[in-house]
């Protein structure tokens, strides 16, 4: 009689998050968020311009984080560009039910115009996702390499805030500047508000970062036990055989 195996539920609720926050980030992009400030930041003003995906891309660099420790560089690289594929066929669903016939036109009509996402943002958000979710995992382990495995506090913000970095300026650079000023795709955005746009953005990225060190590290502890205790099941049961 073979040992029961555990159903991997902490690997399976990171993936989850991770495609969850991805989804909701491809669909939110296009609103530009302003929220307010209780004081007036210099370059910035009184309130904090970003893209309505922020906080939701945000989790999935703590999902990736969290996943990177737990199984490891080679697993998370595969998340991370399978989700870039996923990119791909939620677009490609979203546009088929865009181009189905509706029975409604005037509520087609506005279906489309809320989630049909503009090319502009869709061309922004995939090349700020492959380079910058990549470059995550590859800051994270060659810090965990440095540090022997100590220190997570230090490669979870390390590699979230330079990745955020590359994220911030590529995808609000090429969404909302390089393409509608140089290939006429896109309203065009005055620089002075892209630049505000990349810092607010990344303001809040960062301070996300500084904020869920103690849950990357209460998740990748809870996993931990949860799969040794499983493990110990799995070797209890074995002998009992």
């Amino acid at each position: 009689m073979s040992a029961r195996t555990e159903w991997p539920v902490g690997r399976v609720a990171i993936l989850s998050l991770f495609v969850t926050a991805l989804v909701t980030s491809q669909l939110t992009a296009s609103k530009v968020l302003a929220i307010p400030l209780p004081v007036a930041l210099p370059r910035v003003g009184s309130s904090i311009l970003l893209p309505g995906a922020a906080l939701a891309y945000a989790l999935t660099f703590f999902a990736s984080d969290c996943y990177s420790e737990l199984y490891g560089r080679r697993d998370a690289q595969v998340m991370v560009n399978v989700g870039f594929v996923m990119n791909f066929v939620l677009l490609a669903l979203v546009w088929s039910t865009i181009f189905a016939p509706g029975r409604n036109a005037e509520f087609a009509a506005q279906f489309e115009s809320v989630l049909a996402p503009a090319t502009n943002i869709v061309a922004g958000s995939l090349l700020a996702y492959i380079v910058s979710q990549n470059w995550d995992v590859v800051v994270f382990h060659r810090l965990r390499e440095a540090t022997e495995g100590d220190f997570l506090w230090l490669r979870n913000i390390v590699s979230t805030a330079t990745s955020q970095v590359l994220d911030t300026v590529i995808f609000v650079g090429v969404a909302f500047y390089l393409l509608p000023q140089y290939a006429g795709i896109g309203p065009t955005t005055p620089w002075s508000v892209v630049v505000t746009l990349m810092i607010g953005q990344y303001l809040l990225k960062l301070l996300i970062a500084l904020v869920d060190t103690p849950f990357v590290y209460a998740v990748v502890g809870l996993v931990r036990s949860r799969d040794d205790a499983a493990a110990k099941a799995a070797v209890s049961a074995t002998d009992r055989d």
